[in-house]
């Protein structure tokens, strides 16, 4: 049986082969890592759910497959019974176009249980792990009108500038796939114009002196990062809200929750609130306040949503990521804050799962720990804004009196999609955080 380079994501459309556990001829039990794999997002190993011998290697370490590609062969179990089937692999899957089954985590490398927490028990079941994960975050994108398009398709049409409401389909079931994507570009048949292609990476090197230049190839991450910020720079409306927010009563707040926390046998505190678990929590008890910013846009609607999930912007080497923490406004504050701790650590690590990273309404991105004072992000679709914080500092006020007095101090600045959030609702929603934060003490509550 063919074994399939799995899809661990919507926006996922290949992976890297990083290490082989098997080699060919070895026999493969039920539960055996077979390889690694690494995305733009995280490194998984992939097991295997049925015995056999791994008879052949078409893809090896190092090298970087399309999602659904044939990676390698497993032939019957080692008993000489039936053909083994390990999770991802279909018979005909790649040459019909049909997308490959989805996976989640391998243990001991993201919790199933956090992507339990983000989907209810509709979701179809993963024959892998037994646990539910949400289809949406795995399956084809769909269109206005019902038609879907697969994640290949996605990014080549991205990539090209070509608008899919025009295309015609080829795939199953009236879906939009990578040839038919390919065949536009081909033919010039696509619905909108192409945008200008950068240059070339010799045009480039030729504005420079010879010798001065050491070439650093991109990996996935940072072509998907490339990608993914130039088309919404692109093709989200951007504008930016900025204010400054005094912190002495978080501060303060900080200071005594964290003294009265419980702690565990060891002496160890139970959890330690961080500025920014405050200022994510104000983030998110703000847009409780301004439910018509809790929103995003669906291309020729907008969703509104019930729950506030906030991401977290993390920086890794060579990129960064955003988890996601799910009803940020509704947990306890001790909860949030060990939460965030856990999904930073696994993000750096790239231990996430798929559903841990996608959807979200708003991002908090923090560079004051390098002593930025401020600057504005960029929206991370299909969120609708992302609040930029900088460095907390003593800076002069006037007092009440008319002298001049010191507080501490940050500045903050909303960036907005304005086909969702316009001038007025984003000040409301940036006002909103602003109070929460100098009346910190409902954050807790």
């Amino acid at each position: 049986m063919d074994i399939l380079m799995p899809q661990l994501g919507e926006t996922v459309a290949e992976g890297k082969i990083t290490t082989w556990f098997k080699a060919v001829g070895d026999t493969v039990a039920p539960g055996d890592n077979l390889f690694e794999i690494e995305t733009d997002k995280v490194s998984m190993e992939v097991p295997a759910i049925s015995g056999g011998v791994l008879a052949e290697i078409r893809v090896p370490a190092g090298a970087v497959a399309p999602v659904g590609a044939v990676v390698a062969v497993v032939s019957g179990d080692a008993a000489g019974g039936e053909s083994a089937t390990p999770f991802g692999a279909h018979t005909g899957a790649a040459a019909s176009g049909a997308p490959p089954v989805p996976m989640a985590a391998a243990p001991g490398r993201a919790p199933a249980s956090a992507a339990l927490s983000a989907v209810g028990s509709s979701a179809p079941l993963d024959p892998f792990h037994a646990v539910r994960t949400p289809a949406r975050n795995y399956g084809p994108a769909r269109l206005a009108g019902g038609r879907t398009v697969t994640p290949l398709a996605r990014r080549l049409a991205a990539e090209a500038g070509i608008d899919l409401a025009g295309l015609a389909a080829s795939g199953p079931y009236g879906r939009i796939v990578a040839r038919d994507v390919e065949a536009a570009i081909t033919h010039g048949a696509a619905g909108a114009p192409s945008l200008p292609a950068s240059p070339t990476a010799d045009r480039v090197k030729a504005l420079y002196e010879p010798g001065i230049v050491t070439e650093l190839p991109a990996d996935q991450m940072r072509k998907t990062i490339a990608a993914r910020l130039v088309e919404a720079k692109q093709t989200v409306p951007h504008f930016y809200l900025t204010a400054d927010v005094a912190l002495d009563r978080l501060l303060t707040l900080r200071h005594e929750a964290n003294a009265a926390a419980p702690h565990d046998a060891d002496g160890h505190p139970l959890w330690r609130l961080s500025v920014n678990d405050l200022v994510l929590r104000a983030l998110a008890r703000a847009l409780v306040r301004v439910p018509d910013a809790n929103a995003v846009w669906a291309e020729d609607r907008i969703l509104r949503f019930s729950r506030v999930d906030v991401g977290i912007a993390v920086a890794l080497d060579g990129g960064l990521i955003t988890p996601v923490l799910r009803d940020a406004a509704g947990k306890p504050m001790s909860a949030v804050a060990t939460e965030a701790k856990d999904l930073i650590a696994r993000a750096r690590a790239r231990r996430l799962a798929p559903a841990e990273y996608q959807g979200g309404v708003s991002t908090v991105s923090n560079l004051g720990m390098y002593g930025i004072k401020e600057f504005a992000g960029i929206v991370n679709p299909p969120q609708s804004t992302l609040l930029a914080v900088g460095a907390a500092e003593r800076r002069p006020v006037e007092a009440a009196d008319g002298g001049v007095r010191f507080e501490t101090r940050m500045t903050l600045t909303l960036s907005c999609d304005h086909r969702v959030v316009d001038g007025a609702l984003g000040a409301k929603l940036l006002a909103a955080v602003r109070d929460a934060i100098e009346h910190p003490v409902g954050l807790l509550v």
